[in-house]
Parts: C-alpha cells; sequence; structure tokens
C-alpha cells in the first residue's frame, strides 16, 4: 500500500519536495490527441496559471516546475515561518481567495463582535487555515481540482482526470534541490518536445530567462540567492545567472550528445561538489534513480530514522551519484 502522507513529509529534515502529478486516461489531455487530432494544449495554460496563483495564496514557494502533455512536475518550498508571521487576519483573507469561509471568518473579516465562545471557536479555524497554508497535499488538491472539473466540463464527461494520488519526493540537500529543478526544467528538452529552455513552454525555467532579459527575477517564483532579497525571504543556494547558465549548458550537452559545453559550469557542479558525469546523469534520470527521497547518504540516513524507516529507498544512488567523496560514503 502507498505511504500515508505524513510518512514522507518532514519539514525537520527538508522545506524542499518534488510532487508529480499524472493524467489517468488514454488522451494526452493537456496536449495533443494522437487518436483525434484534436489540442487540448490550452490546458497547460490552466495548470501553469492555476499554479501560479495558488504560490500567491500559500506559504509554499514554486521552485521550478513543467507542465507537460500528461502529467505535471512541481519542486516546492514550505516556508513554515511565513505562515507563522501572518496575522490571524492574513490568515482568513488568504484562505478567502480559495474559499469563502464560514459565516464565523465571515463576521471577522466584516468586523462585526463576537461573543467569547464564537472567538474560541474562530482562534481554532485560524489555526486549521495557517497549518492547511503550508500544506503540500492542500497545495496540490487546491491546484488539480479544478483543472479536473474545468476538463471534464469541456469534454462533457465525468470522472477522474488525475491519478488518485500526486507523488511527492523530499529533496534532502542542495545538490539534490539543484538537480530535481535541472531535471524539472529540462522535461522538455528529454522529450524532444524543445531543443533549448527559452523555447520550453510551460516551464520555470523560460520564466526565469525571460525575466533574466529584463534584469529582474520573476516574482511567481523563489527567488535565488541575491543582494536585493529582504531579511525574511527564504532563497534558493545559487545565483540565478549561475543556474541559468548551468540548465543552458546542460540542455545542449543533452541535445547534441556532448559535455564539452559543461566544462563552462564546471566551477559551478564544483561549488556543488558534484563531476560533470553526475550531473548529467542526475538530470537525465532522476526521477528513476530516487523513486523516494533523494540527498547524500549522511542526510538520507538521518531523514529514514527520524521517519523510523528500516530501508533508506535509494541509499547505493545517492552513493554512488550524490555522495561523490569517499569521506561522505564511508
Amino acid at each position: 500500500m502507498p505511504a500515508p502522507r505524513k510518512s514522507l513529509v518532514s519539514l525537520q529534515d527538508t522545506p524542499y519536495y518534488h510532487c508529480i502529478s499524472r493524467c489517468v486516461r488514454r488522451a494526452f489531455l493537456c496536449g495533443l490527441d494522437q487518436l483525434t487530432g484534436k489540442s487540448y494544449e490550452h490546458r497547460r495554460g490552466w495548470v501553469e496559471q492555476r499554479l501560479l496563483h495558488l504560490a500567491e495564496i500559500f506559504a509554499i514557494d514554486i521552485c521550478a516546475y513543467a507542465v507537460m502533455s500528461n502529467h505535471l512536475h512541481v519542486v516546492l518550498h514550505v516556508d513554515l515561518d511565513k505562515a507563522k508571521r501572518w496575522s490571524d487576519l492574513e490568515v482568513i483573507e488568504q484562505w478567502h481567495r480559495l474559499h469563502k469561509g464560514t459565516p464565523l471568518t465571515q463576521a471577522f473579516i466584516q468586523g462585526d463582535s463576537l461573543s467569547k465562545a464564537k472567538k474560541q471557536e474562530l482562534t481554532k479555524q485560524i489555526i486549521e487555515y495557517r497549518s492547511r497554508l503550508c500544506d503540500i497535499s492542500w497545495f496540490m488538491r487546491a491546484l488539480n481540482e479544478p483543472i479536473a472539473r474545468m476538463a471534464n466540463k469541456e469534454d462533457e464527461c465525468k470522472g477522474r482526470f488525475w491519478e488518485g494520488r500526486f507523488k511527492s519526493q523530499a529533496l534532502l540537500d542542495e545538490t539534490a534541490l539543484l538537480a530535481c529543478m535541472a531535471y524539472v526544467d529540462l522535461n522538455p528538452i528529454r522529450a524532444k518536445i524543445s531543443d533549448t529552455p527559452i523555447d520550453s513552454t510551460f516551464t520555470s525555467i523560460q520564466r526565469r530567462i525571460q525575466a533574466k532579459l529584463k534584469g529582474v527575477q520573476p516574482k511567481e517564483l523563489m527567488k535565488f540567492n541575491h543582494q536585493d532579497v529582504n531579511e525574511h525571504e527564504k532563497c534558493l543556494p545559487l545565483g540565478m545567472r549561475d543556474y541559468i547558465k548551468l540548465v543552458e549548458e546542460t540542455a545542449f550537452s543533452l541535445v547534441h550528445h556532448n559535455s564539452e559545453r559543461l566544462v563552462k559550469s564546471e566551477r559551478i557542479l564544483m561549488g556543488l561538489n558534484l563531476p560533470c558525469e553526475n550531473w548529467l546523469r542526475l538530470c537525465s534520470r532522476f526521477s528513476k534513480m530516487f523513486k523516494g527521497p533523494a540527498g547524500n547518504l549522511m542526510a538520507l540516513t538521518e531523514y529514514c530514522q527520524r521517519l523510523d524507516r528500516r530501508r533508506r529507498q535509494g541509499a547505493a544512488n545517492s552513493a554512488k551519484w550524490l555522495t561523490p567523496n569517499k569521506d561522505e560514503t564511508g
């Protein structure tokens, strides 16, 4: 049986998670239906628009995403500190952007006076909403359910659009995080839908490159390390220019089956303590290499111990590809 979601998420170990949702029907319901020739490409826009909208509501940042023909990849960062900083009013306002709430929350927003008993009940509701607004399961539910309803209405049918459960994968260190982000951003390259990241539609890397050309970082996505980030803002452990360069050189290597261009990014990979061979392998086969949590061997061991998991799934690949130094694996 699939493991309960609570046994896969450990925010003490990492706030970063790679999630995958897949369509269940035979047709390419977010792309071109090969049987009928009808295009459903516009639905990829639905998914992207909804995904970026939810990033404005939840205390969850989007690190990377790729909306493919029949599945979705997204790398998320759970920001518990952000959720804790929200006032009670802000929590309710954020929740009301998703749902209309209850008569009690509506009364609070309107400034109505509340009895002591109602205030106590309101406090319980706020605690619950605050928890939901930094919960990956609630985020994915808020993403997938509206898309399924819209697709079913368009198809004039009923039933599931997505698989019952989305896959959730813990990313336990910086190397695993950045490799997984690149793996996600390079999905259209590996699928031979596009040859370059800038031409990869419905991906975070295209949005980041377009923002870079304007000299900014996309506000909808989690920012890379930069001097302009404020004191409360969490950021990704690399410069945006370095990441984009690394993904572009990796894309060229995958398309042309030539890793010589990747040598230009050797300085970046050295900072990750990762040889070029390892990086290319991770960017090509990340989901196949790691069915469960991904990270160096020490991080993987600590994660499994904390969640009382007897088997370190992916330990061999972790030791070989994410823990290159013998000092770390021994």
